[in-house]
């Protein structure tokens, strides 16, 4: 294909021309650094490096290679810039441009992992960006690194060896900031937190431990033990109580989108969805925060809800531990402030999030999954009165929610078993403190009533319609039996999770799909995937910022 040049005409060859596009782009490439440009620069020298033909492909490869050995050059420098202590620029702009490499394929970027580990270490107070891609571009090398190991036909000791020691340091530094959180309320300190959540998901999730055990690699299998797991939480729930409306002028607005409550929340529920980290503490956490953070966020714990409900036969014991999660907020503002419309309002979420999750079980699904309802409600009445009368709210907040889905024997049978808990008790002496117990009562007396009254009418309409048709009676709930739930009547998530069956197996339930920068506006729960082996080794974790 090469075509030599015309010395009359002056013409270039294709080669001299394909070279020429080359240059530019390289030379726009470090010329910029902002996301787009960069972007634009880098997917243009790959789709050149992997779809050409012939010797061209030859020469964008080549291209490719002095494009990162610039990079390299240019990150030497400006980390010595830094402990000299010049402009920190230099070095964030060229991180970034890193960054956006790493996403589409690996670089050897070996000679400047231990510089970027001393910078972290000695620089404490440098910028919070700096330190953001710092983190980013050690992972990906990390995910790199796994990845060849896992695509190589042989297993390399020195390989592994290497990649734990990355990995450790890398845990290290995750872990100071998960400790030594920056201030979480909104820009670059914002964006750090975010960061490190959503990486430490990354690689609980790529090192998962039955991943790799009884295999070669088995020494690479990790689970983070349970006071990280917790201080984890602790950091997404700071994030989560920040509105992503908050703006700061010093803050990065280009990468803004992995770093809002989405990005935070969608990383915790993979980790729950393919048992990264042990289920009891971070499931029921997300479950109890299911509604509280706007559509997006509510969306997504939907997604993790219909997974958990296919992943397990009884979600009864996930969703009480949510409930009384959601209650003990409740209790600990009552307990600790005089605001009336603080407590009122966290006891308000917790009897949304109990109409939420009983909504679970409408029309046929009571009968399927009475014995799980049965087990909300008798745990529940445990739960209330383990501290009475302090936790008796627990009753007609919760409990009252998931007794309406119950036949009108049933509600009998739990009426009876609530008043045999006070024949010795003196509910007189704490009027306030025992309201709810009496709450709870008056209610289950009223549905008793009047789900009685319903059955006597639709009895009496059947002994006279007899060798008749039945017709539909217009009566005012009626619903409650209806096999088909109206949507004016409770909040089900049943009919999403029909919906969205296919899609979280390719979302909620991926294991490998990378989340640091899967997060688009256009998107909110859509996990991108690391390419299988068959893809080439040019492939990876490309993704969004």
């Amino acid at each position: 294909m090469r075509c030599s040049i015309d010395a009359n005409s002056g013409t270039w060859s294709e080669e001299q021309k394909f070279k020429a596009v080359l240059q530019l782009v390289k030379d726009a490439f470090f010329k910029h650094g902002e996301k787009d440009a960069l972007r634009s620069c880098v997917k243009a020298v790959k789709f050149c490096a992997t779809e050409s033909r012939g010797e061209l492909q030859d020469v964008a490869r080549n291209q490719v290679k002095e494009l990162e050995d610039g990079l390299i050059a240019k990150l030497k420098s400006a980390m010595k810039d830094v402990v000299n202590g010049d402009d920190e620029y230099s070095l964030l702009v060229n991180l970034k441009r890193l960054y956006e490499l790493q996403l589409l394929w690996q670089v050897p970027i070996e000679s400047l992992y231990e510089g970027f580990v001393r910078i972290l270490q000695r620089f404490r107070n440098i910028d919070e960006e700096v330190i953001t891609f710092l983190l980013l571009n050690m992972f990906l090398h990390v995910a790199w690194c796994l990845h060849s190991i896992i695509a190589s036909e042989t297993v390399s000791e020195n390989s592994i060896s290497s990649l734990l020691l990355k990995r450790s340091a890398l845990f290290e530094q995750l872990d100071y900031f998960l400790h030594t959180p920056p201030n979480v309320n909104g820009g670059c300190g914002n964006q750090l937190a975010c960061r490190v959540c959503s990486i430490l998901a990354e690689l609980w999730c790529l090192f998962k431990k039955t991943k790799f055990a009884s295999t070669k690699m088995e020494i690479l299998g990790y689970c983070p033990d349970e006071s990280n797991v917790q201080k984890y939480w602790e950091l997404c729930e700071q994030l989560l109580n920040v509105s992503d409306e908050i703006e700061d002028e010093d803050g990065n607005k280009e990468y803004i989108e992995d770093t809002n409550r989405d990005a935070v929340i969608l990383a915790a529920t993979k980790l729950v969805a393919n048992d990264s980290v042990p289920m009891e503490h971070l499931g029921p956490e997300i479950i109890s925060r299911f509604g509280m953070y706007g559509t997006s966020v509510t969306e997504i714990i939907k997604h993790l809800i219909t997974a958990l409900k296919k992943k397990y036969d009884d979600v009864s014991n996930i969703f009480l531990q949510a409930l009384k999660r959601s209650h003990q907020r409740y209790l600990i503002i009552v307990s600790a402030s005089n605001d009336k419309s603080m407590s009122s309002k966290s006891f308000q979420e917790c009897k949304d999030l109990a109409s939420r999750l009983s909504g679970l079980y409408v029309g046929a699904a009571r009968n399927k999954h009475k014995s799980e309802i049965l087990n909300i409600i008798r745990e529940g009445i445990n739960y209330a009165f383990l501290d009475a009368p302090k936790q008796l709210s627990f009753l007609d907040g919760v409990v009252l929610h998931f007794v309406s889905k119950l036949p009108t024997p049933d509600i009998l049978d739990i009426m009876r078993g609530v008043e045999k808990r006070t024949e010795n008790v003196k509910t007189d002496q704490d009027p306030s403190g025992w309201r709810p117990y009496h709450v709870f009562l008056e209610s289950l007396h009223e549905k008793y009533a009047k789900n009685e009254g319903l059955q006597d009418e639709k009895e009496g309409a059947t002994v006279r319609r007899r060798g008749r048709p039945r017709k539909k009676q217009n009566i005012q709930g009626k619903r409650l039996f209806d096999e088909q739930p109206s949507s004016e009547e409770e909040d089900s998530i049943s009919g999403s999770d029909r919906d969205a069956e296919d899609e979280d197996e390719k979302q909620v339930q991926e294991e490998d799909a990378p989340l640091i920068h899967s997060i688009r506006p256009s998107s909110k729960l859509r996990s991108l995937k690391v390419p299988r082996e068959d893809n080439g080794n040019q492939q990876k974790t490309g993704g969004s910022g």
